[in-house]
């Protein structure tokens, strides 16, 4: 199979900053198949950047290359890194934005790039993704060991990720992620919630507000309704039928979850 690299990016799509990535890895790496997971994440926000690639990593072939540049600290004394976690390879800079990958799947191998002859000739202080990022991960999809773009990172940044609080009488979560949609997603898994649910009937308020049941499906809520659901996360999001939850709700990343039981 022809390697893949799939791109994650705050770069957007107006300016050339996501092609020149593709070229670069193309002139490195003719064979390689270059997949957008997006480029339409929010400037600067490597929180968001951590979650989106957590969502959608597993789905990919073995032996894929994640290339992922959101990178506020371009040009500073932060790190390039490449790892290697549960059968993939990531290219990033070591600000945090792989955290829930190396939670879900802890890395084997993590190198900083360090290795010049793996870079472009003129490294600029402010596209690093186009003379650092992307030739390391073109290199990687042309068949070069992981250890051959530097030497071992030790440990690496990681993000504080907030996580749900339980207790015997309620889930206090937050939305860590608001979709295309206006679906608003928290950090409340399945199985957390289950495991509460088994007790009898549950209250869940976002943000103060109440939703009145949990669907299986956005079509199982009638038109207009604010209803809660496991979306493809398999985390509890809350959803309006035929609108956007996040403008109805006014709600966004940050806003508070509270699932209680029924008094």
């Amino acid at each position: 199979m022809r390697p893949v690299i799939a791109l994650l990016t705050d770069f957007g799509t107006r300016d050339h900053y996501a092609g020149a990535l593709k070229g670069v890895a193309l002139e490195i790496c003719a064979d390689a198949t270059l997949i957008d997971i997006t480029h339409e994440l929010p400037a600067h926000d490597v929180m968001t950047g951590a979650l989106e690639l957590a969502a959608c990593y597993r789905y990919f072939p073995a032996g894929t290359i994640f290339l992922v540049v959101v990178d506020p600290g371009v040009g500073s004394a932060r790190r390039g890194i490449a790892a290697e976690a549960g059968g993939y390879r990531f290219v990033a800079p070591d600000n945090g934005v792989l955290t829930l990958v190396f939670d879900e799947t802890p890395p084997r191998k993590v190198v900083e790039l360090t290795e010049r002859r793996y870079a472009r000739p003129t490294v600029s202080r402010t596209f690093e993704g186009r003379d650092r990022f992307a030739p390391a991960a073109a290199w990687l999809a042309k068949g070069i060991e992981l250890t051959a773009l530097g030497r071992p990172a030790g440990a690496v940044h990681r993000l504080e990720v907030p996580r749900a609080q339980t207790s015997s009488e309620s889930i206090d979560g937050e939305v860590v992620r608001v979709d295309r949609f206006g679906n608003l997603i928290t950090n409340i898994d399945r199985p957390t919630f289950e495991k509460f649910a088994v007790s009898g009937a549950l209250t869940i308020r976002i943000g103060g507000t109440p939703v009145a049941r949990v669907v299986s499906t956005y079509a199982d809520a009638a038109a207009g309704e604010l209803a809660a659901l496991f979306g493809s996360s398999d985390h509890l999001e809350v959803a309006l039928n035929g609108g956007r939850a996040s403008d109805a709700l006014g709600a966004g990343r940050g806003a508070p979850v509270h699932v209680s039981r029924v008094a």
